[in-house]
């Protein structure tokens, strides 16, 4: 049972961490915002199930809404930072995740904004003779999903194939012709949806509200750091192992399992500094 438990709450985590993941691989940005994109997700869609009652347009319209947010972002606020001091986008970025909290309050208030579950997935389901809620079984196959689309998005399609291009090496890529500051916004674009994704499935279970962001923007660079900076497949690992720690030690010694996971992180740092599927460098 724990062990479900720990992979539907390592599937939000690898949601998170594949966001940040992309946006630091391809435009070398920690991006200490992200969590902020995470609280909109959730208001995303808590405001569009009011207005059309549907949970899966609300689901979709988080990712794509913060998306384009996201985009704007990198276009008018981040890009014009990048030929400066590497500190000024996680300036940046560290005021967003300052700013955007508290223009929330003022806009929605304290109280969080509670997310119904979808009907279809309320209850639980048999898993053998093991009763589990089934809506934590969609947030594992959909982040199952997810994960897998993106996997062959970077490697399969075209412009996946140039964003890979473009984290290793820009400038080569800029010399062929092709518009690098594109690629950028929509790499930039795909991390952000990928974290108001994760906020908009963890919405039902713990409402949306201005400073749900602060915590686990800490906790997904754990996991991006665990697995390794800049590995898709790192992010995967990091997310299913900081989820299962989360579980287990919840069971135990609830108290302590936040502290467990920089625990976790940091004996594997000393046996990988790197670590788990961290390269050497980029060029």
């Amino acid at each position: 049972m724990h062990v479900l438990l720990g992979l539907a709450l390592g599937a939000i985590y690898i949601l998170l961490a594949a966001g940040l993941t992309i946006v630091y691989g391809l435009l070398d940005v920690v991006n200490f915002a992200h969590g902020v994109f995470y609280m909109l997700g959730a208001y995303a869609v808590f405001l569009v199930i009011s207005l059309t009652g549907s949970f899966w347009i609300g689901l979709a319209s988080a990712a794509i809404i913060t998306g384009l947010i996201g985009a704007l972002a990198e276009v008018f606020l981040l890009r014009p930072l990048y030929e400066k001091h590497q500190l000024y986008p996680l300036l940046l970025t560290f005021g967003f995740s300052v700013a955007v909290p508290d223009l929330m309050k003022v806009v929605f208030g304290l109280i969080g904004k509670t997310v119904d579950y979808p009907e279809a997935l309320s209850g639980f389901i048999l898993l053998g003779n093991i009763p589990f809620p089934k809506y934590r079984l969609f947030i594992i196959v959909l982040t199952a999903v997810v994960m897998t689309s993106l996997w062959l998005f970077l490697k399969k399609s075209d412009l996946g194939m140039v964003m890979r291009a473009a984290t290793l090496n820009s400038r080569m890529v800029e010399a062929l012709g092709i518009d690098v500051s594109g690629i950028w916004t929509v790499g930039f674009s795909i991390g952000v949806g990928l974290a108001a994704l994760g906020g908009a499935v963890a919405a039902p279970m713990v409402s949306a509200s201005p400073d749900m962001g602060v915590e686990i923007t800490v906790e997904s660079f754990v996991v991006v750091v665990l697995g390794g900076l800049g590995s898709l497949a790192g992010a995967v690992t990091g997310g299913l192992i900081i989820g299962q720690v989360v579980s287990f030690v919840s069971l135990f010694a609830g108290q302590y399992s936040k502290v467990a996971i920089f625990i976790v992180m940091f004996i594997v740092l000393l046996v990988r500094p790197r670590g788990l599927f961290g390269e050497a460098g980029r060029h």
